[in-house]
C-alpha cells in the first residue's frame, strides 16, 4: 500500500524542509543535474509536489498522494496518479526517469525497478537519487526515524543495495555522484557534486537500460 498518509496531510511541512535546508536542496539539484540526460522526454515517478521536476524541465510525473499531485499541478507538471510498483504509462514511453528520494517509500524496490525499465525506451536512463543508508545522514535517519513525520515507515538503502537492484532488473550502471557532505544544518553553501559515493550522504546513480 502506497505510504501517502504523511504526504496528504503535511505538505506545507514538507515544502518548509526545502526552505528550512535550503542549500541541501539546491545540492541536491545540482548533483541531479550532472546526471540528468541532455534530451528527451522524461518522467519522474514519486513526482511529489514537483519541487525536483520543476527546476529540472520535466513536465511528466505520477505520485499516489493527491495533496502533492496538486500542488505539482501548481508547477506546472502533469502529475497523475500512479504507484512505482504498477506505473500508469505505457511500454516504451520514455527516453529518462528519476526517482529522486522515492525508492525509501516503495513498497516493492525490485518491482519499481521493472515497472521503469518497462516504460523506458530501448537505451533509456533511470536517475536515483537517494540518501545512502550508510552516510552520516542516513544514520541519523535511521536512528531517529521513529520520531519522524515522513520516515518512519521509510527503508533506506546503501549505493550497493540500488546497484544491484538496478542490474537485476536489466540496467547497467554509467555513472554515480554524490553530494551533501556533512550535517545538514552545518551546508551553508551549493556544494558541487562529486564523483563516486561513500563520502556525500546523497548519492545520484544513472543507469541504462539494456536494448
Amino acid at each position: 500500500m502506497a505510504k501517502t498518509g504523511p504526504f496528504d496531510t503535511h505538505l506545507q511541512e514538507y515544502e518548509k524542509w526545502f526552505d528550512d535546508n535550503h542549500f541541501v536542496f539546491l545540492s541536491e539539484l545540482e548533483a541531479i543535474r550532472e546526471l540528468i540526460p541532455g534530451k528527451g522526454v522524461g518522467v519522474e515517478i514519486g513526482v511529489g509536489s514537483g519541487i525536483f521536476s520543476a527546476p529540472l524541465g520535466v513536465a511528466e510525473g505520477c505520485d499516489p498522494s493527491s495533496a502533492m499531485r496538486e500542488k505539482a499541478a501548481e508547477r506546472g507538471i502533469n502529475a497523475i496518479d500512479g504507484i512505482a510498483e504498477n506505473l500508469p504509462y505505457a511500454n516504451e514511453s520514455f527516453n529518462f526517469a528519476l526517482l529522486i528520494t522515492t525508492i525509501c517509500f516503495v513498497d516493492d524496490a525490485s518491482k519499481t525497478f521493472s515497472e521503469i525499465n518497462r516504460i523506458l525506451k530501448p537505451g533509456g536512463k533511470v536517475i536515483v537519487g537517494f540518501v545512502d543508508k550508510d552516510s552520516l545522514v542516513g544514520k541519523l535517519y535511521l536512528q531517529n526515524k521513529g520520531q519522524s513525520l515522513f520516515y518512519k515507515d521509510a527503508g533506506f538503502f546503501s549505493t550497493e543495495d540500488i546497484n544491484q537492484l538496478l542490474t537485476h532488473n536489466g540496467f547497467r550502471i554509467l555513472q554515480t555522484c554524490q553530494t551533501v557532505f556533512g550535517k545538514l544544518d552545518e551546508i551553508k553553501d551549493i556544494q558541487p557534486p562529486e564523483d563516486g559515493s561513500g563520502k556525500g550522504s546523497f548519492v545520484v546513480v544513472k543507469a541504462e537500460k539494456y536494448g
